[in-house]
């Protein structure tokens, strides 16, 4: 595995980061940018994102440097994590790709179509999974907006990868098979469809956009974690958070709730000094993760 740890970047004075490459699941590869917490391993581990892909190392260097207060309280609370960058979104390519399948034909592998985003972070836990300082038993996923979607994602199709996740924002509008078209705010060119100016503040509203509840009870039949929603008070699409959350409670005890008034779509991630509310949702989100780490502690 070490043979793959190709770049280390000082984070500080004192502390650095190292860039991994992992081996995506048609052989190209994604890259990660790995903290470590201080003392032995091997260390449970948080993979950190944030919304759509793309915007290779540049992206990638920009937030492990700008956003740092995340992973330094993550590695704080003695988390080894990363923040990693993965493929651009495929418009409805999850809706319409249904589950990846590879066969063999003259000796080489044949997929039933590309890998999406969240097989790239498939491919990154799988590939820190191997390190001899992460605890492979103990892996966490915590992603914001676009990267909330993606962890539901993941885990109708992945299992076993994971012991909990945070889904913050998460802009479940695939997942939940939300009809937008009829929404006056929402164009569509060359079958890619404008969201930024949806609203959906209210469950029933979200609710009554759902065009297949059978499918979304099939997919969300896949979590095998427990997982933890978070909200935004303001956000234009805080109905969506929650029916995602209260469709995930329908099915298991153990999904929690819980949501912040505060200014910014990622207000988990600070830029510079964090405020009250942010200190407040990290400790949260710690919290739930120390809940479920396990033995060790």
């Amino acid at each position: 595995m070490s043979a793959w740890n190709w770049a280390t970047d000082p984070v500080s004075s004192d502390e650095l980061a190292d860039y991994y490459l992992a081996e995506t699941l048609d052989g190209l590869y994604t890259p990660y940018a790995l903290r470590m917490p201080a003392g032995d391993g091997p260390h449970p581990f948080v993979f950190v994102a944030y919304g759509n892909g793309g915007g290779g190392m540049q992206w990638l260097r920009d937030r492990v440097h700008r956003f740092r207060h995340v992973t330094d309280v993550l590695l704080e609370a003695g988390y080894a994590c990363a923040w990693s960058r993965y493929r651009t979104e495929v418009e409805l390519g999850y809706q319409n790709g249904g589950v990846l399948r590879t066969d063999v034909r003259q000796g080489m592998e044949l997929m039933s179509r590309a890998p999406l985003e969240y097989e790239d972070e498939v491919a990154v836990l799988r590939h820190v999974a191997g390190l001899p300082a992460i605890d492979g038993g103990r892996l966490f996923h915590l992603g914001v907006s676009h990267a909330g979607e993606m962890l539901f994602k993941l885990l109708s199709q992945y299992g076993g990868l994971l012991r909990a996740g945070v889904a913050a924002e998460p802009a479940s509008h695939e997942l939940l098979t939300l009809d937008l078209h009829s929404d006056e705010k929402v164009t569509v060119a060359d079958g890619l469809r404008d969201i930024e100016t949806l609203e959906m503040r209210s469950v029933s509203r979200a609710r009554r956009a759902m065009t297949d509840p059978y499918e979304v009870s099939r997919r969300l039949a896949g979590v095998d974690i427990p997982v933890l929603v978070l909200g935004r008070e303001q956000d234009e699409l805080q109905g969506i958070f929650r029916l995602t959350y209260e469709l995930l409670a329908a099915r298991r005890a153990d999904a929690e709730w819980r949501s912040w008034s505060h200014d910014v779509h990622g207000y988990i991630y600070p830029e510079g000094e964090p405020d009250d509310v942010q200190k407040e949702a990290l400790a949260a989100i710690v919290d739930f993760f120390d809940r479920h780490r396990g033995i060790g502690g």
